[in-house]
């Protein structure tokens, strides 16, 4: 097992003793290029204090970094945010506006949704407010840019319509973070929906807000455990999540790493992806080896169903549903291909392409 090392506001390492950002940072060449650090798992949060932001910029070839508009760009697509599908196109493919230059490769991308600091994942999807009044400074610490939506009511719930609702944006997130390329990082805790009653900034409390209760675990509505083993099974099956290479688009030949679909199965246009209130995203990801099986997503942030058509894509001609955030179902049910289907309100789906 290798070692690794997170940098907390790396960037500020990338300045001289004035505060001036260097263009080659001595400190961080010496610490990319140290022998004793071979083989060392470097890792970055890079931006700092002060404002210098760095995510896909920052100095060294062994450097992974935190992917900040990875949490931003996927917390608002899940919340039905205007004008976000085409943001979320990158988030999934492991950022190739931000990290897809340099030679860099799709896992430099650490792709989060909720870390130590900000809301816990329960909290996210239970709170439109901090709520840090416990920290002991009226409420003005932490961030109030969290991007988050309380399903129609603030904090705990005894409305069982409004838990499942919160269920299902929790599995939404943490599906998404697992079928997305790059390298996923889940907090601990989120897998028991551990909560900190509102509080997005509990590094001063040495309590229950910010303990993990883990006699949580295996209680039902409470552990996502199985589940996200299940996702982390399929992360494994499909090599196409985790290329070391950039996926691309549709190219001349007809071949294609990705293909983007609307609801009727037929490719994307500029004007689909311009569309200010598009809250749907369907894609295929071709497999990496001939012979291989090819992987059908969508991700409906609508509140309403929508339906959509499973793709006709050579050579591929039948669709196993992997699973559904939106409902449970029994067995694997398969689908021929241009067969019409409904992805039930914010839900998300996949399918296998068999030939």
């Amino acid at each position: 097992m290798s070692t690794a090392f997170r940098f907390d506001l790396a960037s500020i390492l990338a300045r001289d003793e004035s505060g001036r950002p260097l263009e080659n940072p001595p400190v961080l060449w010496d610490i990319e290029s140290d022998p004793v650090l071979a083989g060392t798992k470097l890792i970055a949060e890079a931006w700092d204090a002060a404002g210098l932001y760095q995510v896909g910029t920052f100095v060294g070839d062994s450097w992974k970094e935190w992917n900040g508009r990875f949490r931003d760009d996927v917390r608002g697509f899940m919340k039905a945010d205007r004008g976000t599908v085409r943001r979320l196109a990158q988030r999934v493919l492991g950022s190739p506006d931000i990290f897809g230059h340099q030679e860099r490769e799709p896992e430099q991308s650490i792709n989060f949704v909720t870390c130590h600091d900000g809301f816990t994942l329960n909290d996210l999807v239970s709170y439109n407010d901090k709520h840090n009044e416990a920290n002991g400074e009226g409420n003005r610490d932490g961030s109030d840019n969290n991007l988050s939506w309380n399903c129609r009511v603030e904090g705990p719930a005894e409305d069982a319509e409004v838990d499942r609702l919160r269920w299902r944006q929790i599995k939404n997130f943490m599906v998404t973070l697992l079928i997305s390329v790059g390298t996923p990082m889940l907090q601990m805790g989120d897998k028991m929906r551990r909560s900190q009653r509102g509080n997005n900034n509990a590094y001063c409390q040495d309590n229950e807000i910010g303990w993990t209760k883990w006699s949580n675990l295996g209680i039902e509505g409470e552990d996502l455990t199985d589940f996200v083993g299940r996702l982390t099974t399929l992360r494994k099956r499909f090599s196409q999540l985790t290329p070391r290479r950039w996926v691309h688009g549709k190219q001349t030949d007809g071949s294609f790493g990705v293909l983007w679909l609307r609801p009727d199965a037929t490719e994307m246009t500029e004007a689909d992806w311009s569309f200010p209130e598009g809250r749907f995203l369907a894609y295929v990801l071709a497999p990496t080896q001939q012979g291989k099986l090819a992987l059908f997503i969508v991700l409906n942030a609508a509140p309403e169903p929508i339906e959509f058509a499973l793709p006709a894509v050579e050579p591929f001609k039948s669709w196993t549903l992997l699973f559904n955030t939106g409902c449970d179902h029994a067995g694997a049910p398969i689908f021929p291909s241009g067969a019409r289907t409904k992805v039930p309100p914010r839900s998300v789906l996949a399918f296998e392409g068999a030939p």
